[in-house]
């Protein structure tokens, strides 16, 4: 089983969102546009924000960011999603 699974990245990431907000994922899809965006930001040369990241794949990297709160998923008017870092600290 991966862990954390999607469902939970889900609750993660719209864990901040106000009551008769719209959630800011509402699919899988999302989450897999988002993690592989900070995966090739890493890829890039952005330092990874979550401990003992050395050795480790970029998508893993990404998908503890996300769900560490690390990182956060904003989404446009258009819905199209971009991934900001929250923190510069580990």
């Amino acid at each position: 089983m991966i862990h954390p699974s999607y469902v939970e990245l889900m609750q993660v990431v719209n864990n901040q969102t106000e009551i008769g907000e719209e959630p800011v994922v509402n699919s899988r899809y999302s989450i897999v546009i988002a993690t592989a965006k900070r995966a090739r930001q890493i890829i890039g040369g952005d330092e990874p924000m979550v401990a003992k990241a050395a050795g480790r794949k970029p998508l893993s990297v990404a998908v503890q960011e996300l769900y560490e709160g690390k990182v956060k998923i904003v989404g446009d008017d258009d819905r199209i999603i971009d991934v900001i870092q929250e923190h510069s600290e580990i």
